[in-house]
């Protein structure tokens, strides 16, 4: 680990402390003890830690910073106070948390808004997807993007969407022809067998979970749906998305996984060297791999001149700098590769 990563976590650390002193200055007995008759100077540098010592470090973990982020996070902490600090002691500066409290309301309406915008504009969405020669799990995020502000609660709901419209919506569908990433591998067999695990686990366990407690009966049933329903979606996304390829650009998905736009004139250069696919892939690496019984190993690694955008599940975007691929027919992909 480089020194880096270290000062990384170390910031992790301190934050940790931090919530861990407070918690143990106002809710056990020794934090009773040691409190003075006087607690307003304790519960202001209380406040001070949670709202704006607190975040801090949490953004230099993330290493994001931005006014948004900040009071989002400083919010957090006046609710954190609200609920560490007794209210009797937390009387004088109540205000301060409020005032915290009803910006983190106003950041959850204001991100309200992009939700309304997007249901607004679904039927232009739609339209658009239908206009589209790309695939639909391309096709779609791109048309939400040029209609919805770039937000990362859209790309959630985004995300969900893909979901449900593989698992429910794509049973009539062939698919196309193309380089695939799953065929000579046992993928989807394994798929089948998590959904069959998960059926028979809720049949022989949520009658008698229901007995013992109907709300984490109800809690587990509707996880284990929405499990099924996300590997039937995983299932149907990865047979119906082959590479995909135009005059400017490859398009690589692992279903509703991951997937990423690989524009040719960006590669660099093509890794092929098997003491280099078969070893460990480094952190700025996304891979496209089938995962099997046994270990597998990219049949080629591109090496891009810039880092790529990647968006992987619930619509998170990561930037990489190498992309690891194991296709089913690497000769075809590499020829077309070269010819563009």
């Amino acid at each position: 680990m480089n020194v880096i990563q270290k000062g990384k976590y170390l910031w992790l650390l301190i934050l940790s402390l931090i919530l861990v002193s407070n918690y143990m200055l106002y809710q056990t007995a020794v934090g009773a003890e040691v409190l003075p008759p006087e607690t307003n100077p304790v519960v202001l540098g209380s406040l001070i830690d949670l709202v704006i010592i607190g975040p801090l470090f949490f953004m230099l973990y993330r290493k994001k910073f931005s006014i948004k982020t900040a009071v989002l996070f400083a919010a957090a902490g006046c609710i954190i106070a609200r609920l560490l600090i007794p209210s009797h002691l937390l009387g004088p500066y109540a205000t301060i948390t409020w005032v915290g409290i009803g910006a983190e309301a106003a950041l959850v309406l204001f991100e309200l808004l992009f939700v309304i915008a997007f249901f607004r504009y679904l039927p232009n969405i739609i339209q658009k997807v239908k206009t589209s020669a790309l695939p639909v799990i391309f096709s779609f995020p791109k048309a939400v993007d040029h209609y919805v502000k770039n937000n990362p609660i859209i790309h959630v709901i985004c995300s969900e969407f893909l979901v449900f419209y593989y698992a429910l919506f794509t049973w009539k569908k062939t698919p196309p022809n193309g380089i695939t990433l799953h065929k000579k591998s046992n993928f989807i067999a394994f798929q089948i067998m998590m959904i069959h695990a998960i059926i028979v686990e809720t049949l022989a366990i949520h009658w008698w979970l229901h007995e013992k407690s109907i709300v984490i009966s109800i809690i587990l049933l509707i996880l284990n749906i929405y499990s099924v329903i996300f590997l039937i979606a995983s299932i149907q996304s990865i047979r119906l998305n082959p590479i995909y390829t135009d005059e400017k650009a490859l398009y690589v998905s692992f279903g509703i996984l991951k997937r990423v736009k690989i524009n040719f004139q960006d590669i660099e250069s093509i890794v092929e060297d098997p003491v280099v696919l078969k070893s460990k892939l480094e952190k700025d690496t996304i891979d496209f791999i089938a995962k099997d019984f046994e270990q597998v190993y990219p049949d080629m690694i591109l090496k891009m001149k810039n880092p790529v955008k990647a968006t992987l599940f619930m619509g998170i975007q990561k930037e990489y700098s190498k992309i690891a691929i194991k296709s089913d027919d690497p000769e075809k992909l590499k020829a077309v590769i070269f010819a563009k």
